[in-house]
């Protein structure tokens, strides 16, 4: 049972993550300072310390933060058993790309090595482990259980998401490849 103090705690830390993605979407990940992100929030810098150890520890919560919500972003997924593997896959690949896109830095914090020296903690990392369980799971519906056609696929599927968000972000050049991604990947699969 949580207190009120730990529901203001909460806030506080979520009022701060949704300061640092704005910072984020403004300045580039690189780009959140602890003074701007205290001013941002109505605080000082030393004041962030008692929710956050650390710049390290702000990227942890977000990269934490993106996971769930990626999560959660698979949650209306349509079961393969129900479509089959070729419409699941193309409603999975576009609600990740879809997602990639919604929020540049979120993609970048989560799919790029975009910040030097920072890497996620154990607990956040196994918010990233947890979907890539999902997708395993997800793709063995669809027939695809080895492990070179899962890395083929968050390879071709990661890199529409890149030239999505670097090349039209808001748009949907490369979403509208999803159908013939689906059916490369599916024919190569099968045929080997």
């Amino acid at each position: 049972m949580t207190t009120r103090i730990d529901r203001r705690r909460a806030a506080t830390r979520n009022e701060i993550l949704d300061a640092a993605w704005d910072l984020a979407a403004a300045e580039g990940l690189a780009g959140i300072a602890m003074r701007p992100l205290a001013s941002a929030v109505g605080m000082q810098a030393p004041s962030l310390y008692e929710y956050f150890p650390s710049k390290d520890a702000i990227y942890d919560a977000m990269f934490a933060e993106g996971n769930r919500e990626l999560a959660e972003s698979y949650v209306a997924l349509p079961d393969p058993a129900d479509v089959g593997a070729r419409e699941a896959l193309i409603a999975s690949t576009r609600a990740f790309i879809e997602f990639c896109n919604e929020n540049e830095p979120r993609f970048t914090l989560m799919f790029q090595r975009s910040i030097p020296g920072w890497r996620p903690s154990d607990d956040a990392y196994q918010e990233a482990v947890d979907n890539l369980r999902r997708l395993d799971a997800f793709l063995e519906c669809c027939g695809i259980t080895d492990m070179r056609s899962r890395d083929l696929w968050t390879a071709i599927v990661t890199g529409l998401a890149s030239q999505q968000v670097t090349n039209d972000p808001g748009g949907d050049r490369w979403l509208t490849l999803i159908d013939e991604t689906v059916d490369m990947f599916l024919a190569a699969r099968v045929a080997t």
